[in-house]
């Protein structure tokens, strides 16, 4: 710009000074012209430079948003794990619990198992014994078992069974036997045994020690008389 009004002043001045020549005047002008063509060029590459500026600002407000959408996921992703990371602990925990509860369970059931076994053990032995005794009963023939009494056979000293018409004293007799013989469940031969001594046979349902319909499937088959 300096330099394009310095050359029209050097032609103002020229002309009005009268004394250059054609030459040096055509000279001028071709130095004003390039001048010209410096200052357009100048001006296009000031009009590129300010699209540049445009486009670098566009690209900056573009990168700015696509920044925030992926702080913005980030924070969505973390708050999920987060969320996801509570309720895999709960989860956790419950099935910890759970874990117990059916741990304790299992004591339980191994426990009432070795329960079973014993007792299971016990009327095996039961039966084993009473059919010795009714095999050495069968040897010693019919009149060795006409004088086996339900006593005798509570307390051990008969070597064969009851008949099927003998009444059992449930104030002697054990539970197991009371099991073996009458049909009663463990828990009511055991409850009959802790409840002795009984009077009358109808104690067992009054002392709610048995329901009266266990009662009246066994009273016939039972005494309290010694």
């Amino acid at each position: 710009m300096r330099r394009e009004w310095t050359v029209v002043v050097l032609v103002g001045a020229v002309l009005a000074t009268g004394c250059v020549s054609n030459k040096k005047y055509q000279a001028a002008l071709t130095e004003a012209d390039n001048a010209k063509m410096e200052l357009e060029k100048a001006r296009q590459q000031k009009s590129a430079m300010e699209q540049q500026v445009r486009t670098l600002k566009e690209l900056n407000v573009k990168f700015g948003n696509e920044a925030q959408t992926v702080r913005d996921e980030l924070q969505r992703i973390e708050h999920g794990r987060d969320a996801e990371r509570g309720a895999i602990e709960g989860r956790t925990k419950e099935l910890e619990e759970k874990v117990k509860a059916l741990t304790a369970q299992n004591r339980n059931v191994k426990q009432e198992y070795q329960d079973v076994k014993r007792n299971n053990d016990t009327l095996k032995s039961l039966v084993a014994r009473y059919q010795k005794e009714l095999k050495d009963r069968s040897h010693a023939g019919p009149a060795a078992a006409a004088t086996v009494t339900p006593n005798q056979l509570a307390s051990g000293t008969a070597q064969a069974t009851p008949s099927a018409s003998a009444a059992m004293n449930i104030n002697k007799v054990s539970a197991n036997d009371m099991v073996l013989f009458l049909g009663l469940k463990q828990d009511e031969a055991e409850r009959i045994v802790s409840n002795r001594p009984y009077r009358v046979k109808g104690e067992l349902v009054a002392k709610n020690v048995v329901p009266k319909e266990t009662f009246d499937l066994i009273k016939d088959r039972i005494s309290v008389t010694p």
